[in-house]
C-alpha cells in the first residue's frame, strides 16, 4: 500500500495540467460510485489527479490513485485493496484503466455495498456500456463523458485568457456582442487553424510529434477499446483499419454499407456494427435525421474531430469537411444535431437549420443560419464559426 502512495503522491506533485476542466464542477462528487468516460488521449487520468490535487492535495492519505494495469491486480483483489485503503483511514479511491482487471464490475458493486464510507471515482473507455453491459451497476454509478479540449479551453490556453463557456442559445440570440468581448481579449482567428490541426486532445502539449502521437492513439483505439473490449478476435483488425481508412478518406459521406462490406469482405450487418463501434471509440460520428437512430444507416459519417482528419491523408485534407466536422462536434455535448433540411448540413435541436461556409460569397438564405469561417464578428443569421467552440 506504501508503495502506491507513493507513486500518488508523485504523480500529483508533477501533474502537469495548465488547463482545469469544465466537467470537474459539473460533476456531483456526493455520489459515491462516478465513472468518467471518454476517448483515449482526451486526459482523464490527468483528470483524476487534478481532483486529487484539488481536494486533497499531495500528502493526503484519504485519497488514493491507482492504476489497475498494475501487475499487484493479478494477484490481489480490487475489494481486497479497498477494504484495507479504507482501514487506513482512506475515503476516496480513483482508479485508472478499469476494465483491464476482470470482473471490475461486480467488485465494484462490492465496494458500493459493503464500504458506503468509501467514494469510488474510477475511469473508463468510451466504448464502455457502464449501464446496459454491467447490469451490476445499474442504478449505483454516475458516469461522465471527458471530451478533448473545447476550442475555448484551448484559445484560453494560448491566450492566457479565462473566458467562460456560453450556451447554444447565448450564441444564437447574442453572437454579435460575445465575439466583440471575446475579440477584445485575444484574436480567436489566428488560434483557430492550429486547433483544427491539433488541439483536441491535451498531449499536443507534450514534446513529440503530435502526428506521429495521434497516429499511435487512433491505433490504440482500435486495438484495445473497441477488439479488447468489444472482445472481436484480433484478426480482424486489418478489416477494421480498411473500414476506418475507407470512411476517412470520404467523410463526410453516406456509407455505401454494400460497397463497403465487398471491399472489406464482410456482411452488411457487421459493416454497420463496426461503424457503430467506431463511432463509440470516438473515431467517428454517425448523423441521422431527425427521429433516427442505429442500427438504422446513418445519413452520413463523419470523422469524430477535425484533428484525426489529418494524419490520414495530410496532403489532402478537405477543408469544408473539417468545418463541418468542428461544428458537429462542439456542438455534441448539449445539443441534438441531426442531418439538416434543404440547403442545410445540419439541423440543431430540432428547429436551427446550419449551413457551414468558408466565406458568405454564397447567397444569403433567410431561413438558414450560417456558421462562417473566415468571419471575426458576424451579424444576423451570420455567425462566426470558431464561435461554436465556445460552448464547453
Amino acid at each position: 500500500m506504501e508503495a502506491f502512495f507513493r507513486t500518488h503522491k508523485y504523480l500529483v506533485e508533477h501533474l502537469y495540467a495548465p488547463v482545469r476542466r469544465g466537467l470537474m464542477d459539473e460533476i456531483n462528487w456526493d455520489d459515491r460510485l462516478i465513472g468518467i468516460k471518454g476517448s483515449r488521449g482526451v486526459g482523464k487520468t490527468t483528470f483524476l489527479l487534478d481532483y486529487a490535487r484539488e481536494h486533497f492535495g499531495a500528502d493526503n492519505k484519504e485519497c488514493l490513485y491507482v492504476n489497475l494495469n498494475h501487475f499487484y491486480f493479478t494477484e490481489r483483489t480490487l475489494v481486497d485493496f479497498a477494504s484495507e485503503f479504507r482501514a487506513k483511514g482512506g475515503k476516496v479511491l480513483l482508479i485508472d484503466q478499469v476494465f483491464k482487471y476482470a470482473g471490475w464490475s461486480k467488485e465494484l458493486r462490492y465496494c458500493y455495498d459493503h464500504f458506503p464510507d468509501l467514494k469510488i471515482v474510477f475511469s473508463g473507455s468510451s466504448v464502455m456500456r457502464l449501464k446496459e453491459e454491467n447490469p451490476d451497476l445499474s442504478g449505483k454509478v454516475v458516469s461522465y463523458n471527458l471530451r478533448g479540449f473545447s476550442f475555448r479551453e484551448f484559445f484560453n490556453l494560448m491566450s492566457g485568457n479565462q473566458i467562460p463557456a456560453y450556451t447554444f442559445d447565448d450564441v444564437l440570440m447574442h453572437h454579435q456582442e460575445i465575439a466583440e468581448a471575446i475579440c477584445a481579449k485575444g484574436k480567436p482567428m489566428a488560434y483557430f487553424q492550429d486547433y483544427l490541426h491539433h488541439g483536441f486532445y491535451p498531449f499536443f502539449l507534450e514534446k513529440r510529434n503530435f502526428s506521429e502521437n495521434l497516429l499511435k492513439t487512433m491505433n490504440m483505439m482500435l486495438e484495445v477499446d473497441v477488439l479488447y473490449i468489444k472482445q472481436i478476435e484480433q484478426s480482424y483488425l486489418p478489416k477494421l483499419r480498411k473500414l476506418l481508412y475507407l470512411l476517412a478518406v470520404s467523410a463526410p459521406c453516406t456509407p455505401n454499407v454494400s460497397q463497403l462490406s465487398k471491399e472489406i469482405e464482410m456482411s452488411r450487418a457487421t459493416v454497420m456494427n463496426y461503424i457503430k463501434y467506431l463511432a463509440d471509440a470516438r473515431l467517428m460520428n454517425m448523423l441521422y435525421p431527425k427521429g433516427e437512430s442505429f442500427p438504422k444507416k446513418p445519413a452520413k459519417v463523419y470523422m469524430y474531430n477535425s484533428n484525426l482528419m489529418y494524419p490520414i491523408r495530410p496532403m489532402e485534407v478537405n477543408m469544408q469537411a473539417v468545418r463541418e466536422s468542428f461544428f458537429y462536434n462542439q456542438l455534441l455535448k448539449d445539443n441534438q444535431v441531426n442531418e439538416g433540411g434543404k440547403n442545410a448540413h445540419f439541423l440543431v435541436n430540432g428547429k436551427y437549420n446550419f449551413r457551414i461556409e468558408e466565406n458568405m460569397k454564397v447567397k444569403n438564405i433567410p431561413e438558414l443560419y450560417y456558421a462562417v469561417d473566415k468571419m471575426e464578428i458576424g451579424t444576423d443569421h451570420l455567425i462566426p464559426l470558431w464561435l461554436f467552440g465556445f460552448l464547453y
